[in-house]
C-alpha cells in the first residue's frame, strides 16, 4: 500500500495511491482515520480495512469513489507530524569513504553496533521548498537516505522482531549545513543546529507487503529485513548519487532494538538509515580531492533541484530556497 498525505482545505489528507490516482481513507471506510497520526496509533485495527479498500479499488468494487489525480496535489510530509526523528549510520561504504578521505582508519566500532543521533521532528517536510538561512549555504549539502516509521509501541524490542513494529519505507533527504555542523562538533555534541532546519521524507509510505518480491538477505551476522531498492540522486538533473537500500550493513531491525533499549518507541517515530555510499556532496567532494588536488568542490546553491529516487518508493523533489533574512549566527561568534 501506498500511503499518501497530502493539503486538503487547509488539513492534512490521508490517502491512498492507486495507479496515479489518491483516494481518501475516510471516503473509502468510515472507520479509517483521516490523519496519518491516526492510522499509524490505530495501525493493527485500520491497516486491514484500508487494505480491503485497497483490493475494491483495484478490482472495481468501488465505483462511485473518486479518486484526485496525484500530480494535482499538494503533498506533505507522508508523516508530517513524527512523534521523534532519528537518523542512523548504516552504511559502511559510506562511513569508510569519508574517513579515507579525511586520511584516517575506518573506526572498528561502526562493526560493533549501531548508532544514531536526534534530529528536529519539527522540522520534517515533504516535497517542496526548503528554505535556508544565510549560513546554511555555508557547504550546504543533501543525504541520499531511506527511512521507516513505527507503526506500534514497543520498548527493549528485539531485532529478531523488531520488523513487525515497522509500518513502511520512504525516501529520506538529511539536509546538512557543513560548516555548522563542523564547528559545532569540534566541542564534542551535536549534530545541532548543521541538521535541524529541514529533514525531508516523502513523497509516499510504503507498507512493507508492498516491498515482499525485492526483500534480501540482510549481511552476515545480522538480523532483520533487506530490500534489493536502488537510490539515485540528481541535482538540477545531473545525476550526482547512487547505491541500493540492500547496501545498509545494520538493518532497521537492528537499529529499532539499540533505539528502543530502556526507551518507549511510539506509532510515528521515524528513523533514517543514515548516507549510502555516495549519497552527499561531503563525500563526494572528499574523493573528488584525493584523486585531484585541483578538483573543485560543490555545494547546494539557491534555486537547486534536489530529486531522489528509490525504488518503488517514488522521487523526492525539493527546491532550495535563499530565505529573505540577512541574520548571521557565525557572525556572532566570538
Amino acid at each position: 500500500m501506498k500511503l499518501v498525505t497530502y493539503l486538503k482545505d487547509d488539513h492534512d489528507q490521508l490517502a491512498i495511491l492507486i495507479n496515479g490516482m489518491l483516494y481518501d481513507t475516510d471516503a473509502l471506510h468510515p472507520d479509517l482515520p483521516v490523519s496519518m497520526a491516526m492510522f499509524l496509533n490505530y495501525w493493527e485495527d485500520v491497516f486491514p480495512l484500508a487494505s480491503a479498500a485497497e483490493k475494491q479499488i483495484k478490482a472495481g468494487q468501488l465505483g462511485s469513489i473518486v479518486g484526485t489525480p496525484y500530480p494535482s496535489v499538494e503533498l506533505l510530509a507522508p508523516v508530517p507530524h513524527p512523534t521523534s526523528c532519528r537518523d542512523g549510520y548504516a552504511f559502511r561504504q559510506h562511513v569508510a569513504a569519508a574517513r579515507r578521505n579525511r586520511k584516517v582508519d575506518m573506526i572498528p566500532e561502526f562493526d560493533q553496533y549501531p548508532i544514531f543521533y536526534f534530529t528536529n521532528h519539527n522540522s520534517i517536510q515533504g516535497p517542496g521548498d526548503i528554505v535556508c538561512m544565510p549560513d546554511h549555504f555555508e557547504k550546504l549539502d543533501f543525504e541520499l537516505e531511506a527511512a521507516i516509521v513505527i507503526s506500534k509501541p514497543g520498548r527493549n524490542i528485539k531485532a529478531a522482531e523488531a520488523d513487525e513494529y515497522i509500518g513502511g519505507l520512504m525516501i529520506m533527504n538529511d539536509m546538512s549545513a557543513r560548516r555548522l555542523q563542523m564547528e559545532e562538533m569540534l566541542l564534542n555534541l551535536g549534530p545541532a543546529k548543521g541538521k535541524d532546519f529541514s529533514t525531508v521524507i516523502g513523497p509516499m509510505l510504503v507498507t512493507l507487503d508492498e516491498l515482499s518480491s525485492q526483500e534480501i538477505p540482510s549481511k552476515q551476522g545480522h538480523v532483520g529485513k533487506s530490500w534489493n531498492l536502488s537510490m539515485k540522486c540528481w541535482v538540477n538533473g545531473k545525476q550526482v548519487s547512487e547505491g541500493n537500500v540492500g547496501d545498509m550493513d545494520w538493518t532497521f531491525a537492528e537499529i529499532i532494538e539499540r533505539c528502543s533499549y530502556g526507551v518507549n518507541l511510539y506509532p510515528g517515530d521515524v528513523i533514517g538509515s543514515g548516507t549510502v555510499g555516495t549519497g552527499c556532496f561531503l563525500e563526494l567532494n572528499g574523493t573528488g580531492k584525493l584523486n585531484d588536488p585541483h578538483y573543485t568542490e560543490q555545494w547546494l546553491q539557491p534555486g537547486d533541484v534536489v530529486e531522489m529516487e528509490i525504488d518503488g518508493l517514488g522521487k523526492l523533489t525539493n527546491t532550495i530556497v535563499k530565505d529573505e533574512s540577512d541574520f548571521s549566527i557565525l557572525k556572532l561568534k566570538k
